[in-house]
Formats: structure tokens, sequence, C-alpha cells
């Protein structure tokens, strides 16, 4: 089920989850936040799983490669030697 709010943001940026839609969380609780342009999603920190963790840092990983490619610090590689590189990570 998906649920709509709105909130708002206070001057030393901090929101509040609407009570109704708080649910299982407790004060205390981490939350993982991940932004984009558009998007801000919240996840409870505790139900990450571990493929996730690995999606989040390929995440980061591929973001900081685009950053460099839109710097012109962008190298060139064969396929096969692209692969293996990304085998790495």
């Amino acid at each position: 089920m998906i649920s709509i709010n709105v909130t708002r943001m206070s001057s030393k940026g901090q929101i509040v989850i609407p009570s109704e839609m708080r649910g299982d969380l407790k004060e205390g609780d981490e939350l993982l936040i991940i932004k984009d342009d558009e998007r801000i999603i919240l996840k409870k920190a505790e139900k990450i799983t571990e493929e996730m963790k690995e999606d989040l840092e390929f995440a980061k990983r591929t973001e900081a490669a685009w950053k460099e490619i839109e710097a012109g610090k962008g190298i060139e590689m064969e396929f096969d030697d692209f692969i293996n590189e990304m085998k790495k990570w």
C-alpha cells in the first residue's frame, strides 16, 4: 500500500515524518537516505541487505565515474580490459 503525505523542512534541515507514516519507526532508529535528482528515499538501516550494500557501493562508484567522464578525465580501454576491471569492483 502506498501512502502520501506532505511535510516541511525546517531552517535546520530537519523534517518530520507524519505520525501515520512512522509505522514501526521509533526514536533512535537509523535511516538510510538515498537521493537522486528527483527523489529522496528513506529506508530503515537495519533492513539493508548485503546485496543492497553492494548495489549502493556500485551506485557510488558509477556516480564518481560519470563525474570524471563529464570533467574530461575518462579513459578508453578495450572491452575485455573493461570487463576485467569491472570484476575487481
